[in-house]
């Protein structure tokens, strides 16, 4: 059996229908991981979702950002008319309901102890270890989960609480658990979130860091998979593995494999589209 973990897919079904090809990948078999943003301005939102809802246990899935964008629009039709019309074909399908159950079912960290990796969206607040990272995750899922989720998730948006400190309230640090493991690109040197810088590193003022540049950050010593962050390019720091390779913008799809030697593959991709968030 091999494990793969795949990057920001954003409803670039062709894109991954090419990568599955590359890998060679068993649906009998084989285990894909993903790093999260499943959909969002990609063209085939709705196709791409069905395909790794249909693969049951070969698929392990962490929420990114773009997909609780959906959840949130789902759940509040106020915000119908300002929906992304990338998401309007998995609103308006007939298997909407089962496909959203599901996604909101999923995680936001996935911690293997035998691969010796761990996956999430974005990245792990220099503050937090692995337990706490762990312990605030399924805080936000319980949240998630509920069934008062429609009611629930919109207090999980916002960009304050950007700092982390014991003691803030559960909606505070809920929220602030969704910007770090969903969000986070640049950080201060005590682990303050910052929004405004999308770039690659260097481009960034002084004062703000790549959170996994953080010395002494807890989580250190954790092979962290992450997405989210197109900009950041072929960086080289220890146990991080970063695989959104900016598809989206014309860039590549990259997978890692997980189990023995791991290595990248990456396509080039034949979906392009203008820069965003």
């Amino acid at each position: 059996m091999r494990t793969f973990a795949i990057g920001d897919l954003q409803g670039l079904h062709r894109a991954f229908m090419q990568l599955l090809e590359r890998i060679g990948f068993n649906p009998e078999g084989d285990i894909l991981w993903f790093c999260g943003d499943l959909v969002n301005r990609g063209p085939d939102s709705l196709e791409v979702l069905r395909f790794v809802y249909r693969l049951g246990e070969r698929a392990l899935v962490v929420l990114g950002n773009h997909d609780l964008y959906l959840l949130r629009v789902a759940a509040d039709p106020a915000q119908a008319p300002a929906v992304d019309p990338s998401l309007r074909p998995i609103l308006d399908a007939p298997d909407r309901d089962e496909l959203l159950d599901w996604l909101r079912h999923r995680p936001l960290l996935h911690h293997d102890p035998v691969l010796g990796f761990t996956l999430v969206h974005a990245g792990l607040p220099p503050l937090w270890d692995l337990e706490q990272a762990t312990r605030q995750a399924r805080a936000v899922e319980r949240v998630i989960q509920s069934n008062h989720w429609k009611v629930t998730l919109p207090t999980l948006f916002g960009n304050e609480p950007a700092a982390w400190h014991e003691g803030l309230p559960d909606i505070e640090a809920n929220r602030f658990t969704v910007n770090a493991l969903t969000r986070m690109r640049f950080v201060t040197s005590t682990g303050k979130l910052d929004f405004r810088h999308k770039g690659p590193p260097g481009s960034q003022p002084d004062g703000l860091y790549p959170w996994f540049e953080i010395p002494n950050r807890r989580g250190r010593d954790l092979h962290i998979v992450f997405g989210h962050w197109s900009a950041l390019g072929d960086i080289r720091a220890p146990n991080v593995y970063p695989l959104d390779g900016g598809c989206l913008w014309g860039g590549s799809l990259r997978a890692m494999r997980l189990d023995g030697e791991s290595h990248l593959i990456e396509i080039p991709c034949p979906d392009r589209t203008t820069p965003g968030t």
